[in-house]
C-alpha cells in the first residue's frame, strides 16, 4: 500500500526513514521516502515468533524499497509489554 503526502510535512531533510513495530501478531512498517516527495510505503506482515528479525526483513521486502537506501530505522516492540501484561515471562 502506498500513499503520497507532502515531503514538507513529513520529512524536509530528503532522507528515507522506516519505523517498525513488532507486535505479538503482526509486524508493521511505515517508510517515508523524503527523496520522492514524501511518498509513504506501508507494510504489515505476520510476526515470526521464533526469530522476530525474519518478520522485520519480510516487512522491509514487502515495501519493494531497496534496504540500502534507508537512512534511519526506528524499531519498537510491544511483545515484551504483552508478555509482562499476560504474565508469560520465563520462570527464574
Amino acid at each position: 500500500m502506498e500513499q503520497n503526502f507532502s515531503a514538507q510535512a513529513l520529512d524536509s531533510t530528503g532522507s528515507v526513514v522506516a519505523g517498525i513495530d513488532v507486535g505479538g501478531t503482526f509486524t508493521d512498517l511505515l517508510l517515508i521516502d523524503g527523496r520522492d516527495g514524501g511518498r509513504v510505503h506501508i507494510a504489515k506482515t505476520p510476526t515470526t515468533v521464533d526469530n522476530q528479525a525474519f518478520g522485520v526483513v519480510a516487512a522491509l521486502g514487502a515495501t519493494g524499497f531497496p534496504v540500502d537506501g534507508i537512512d534511519l530505522i526506528v524499531h519498537g516492540t510491544t511483545t515484551t509489554t504483552n508478555a509482562v501484561l499476560e504474565r508469560r515471562l520465563a520462570k527464574t
